[in-house]
């Protein structure tokens, strides 16, 4: 285990700017397995480059949402979801105890590209639709690198856009790189 450096990269305030993302797609971003996170317009300017808090919103999981996912990476309309093979596992585990996945809190950190048109990541990643069924915010994928996942969970309060999180006194450790099993769903 190791400190992320990445918190030290604050906004010489002691906070780091956050996005809140609904499960299950926070969760699959920590994880490694959603390379981009799917909004209605590109990042800020001055959020590009920069290393940002991946937030799990309050909502509760979607169990419709879960089974729709799993149903599209096990079947041939796996490429329309945007995410990688591994995510399967993952997610038919969250659909058979979705309670565990945390909400509310931050669960790790990764560094914002620029945003890429939907229609330019389309022949990449093979989509013709959106991870979710909100097809207004499938205009532009934006790209998540260096992902710091917590190992445990930091309970914190979102908010929509980006907004200031206050890393706690003692700093959360990341875990290994990858897929791994955690005390929230294991995988």
């Amino acid at each position: 285990m190791k400190t992320p450096s990445a918190l030290a990269l604050s906004d010489g305030d002691g906070t780091l700017k956050a996005l809140t993302v609904w499960q299950p797609w926070a969760s699959l971003i920590v994880y490694r397995v959603k390379p981009y996170e799917f909004r209605a317009r590109r990042p800020p300017a001055g959020m590009v480059g920069r290393r940002i808090a991946i937030h799990a919103g309050a909502r509760p999981v979607q169990l419709a949402e879960l089974r729709d996912l799993v149903d599209r990476l096990s079947g041939s309309e796996a490429w329309t979801t945007g995410l990688m093979p591994a995510a399967l596992d993952f997610l038919k585990r969250a659909l058979e105890a979705p309670g565990l996945l945390p909400l509310s809190a931050v669960l790790g950190t990764a560094v914002l590209g620029a945003g890429v048109s939907a229609g330019e990541l389309a022949p990449e990643l093979r989509l013709t639709v959106n991870d979710s069924d909100r097809l207004n915010h499938c205009n532009f994928g934006w790209p998540l690198s260096e992902v710091e996942r917590f190992d445990v969970p930091v309970p914190a309060r979102g908010a929509q856009g980006f907004w200031a999180w206050r890393r706690p006194a003692a700093a959360p450790t990341v875990a290994a790189s990858g897929i791994a099993e955690t005390d929230h769903v294991r995988v």
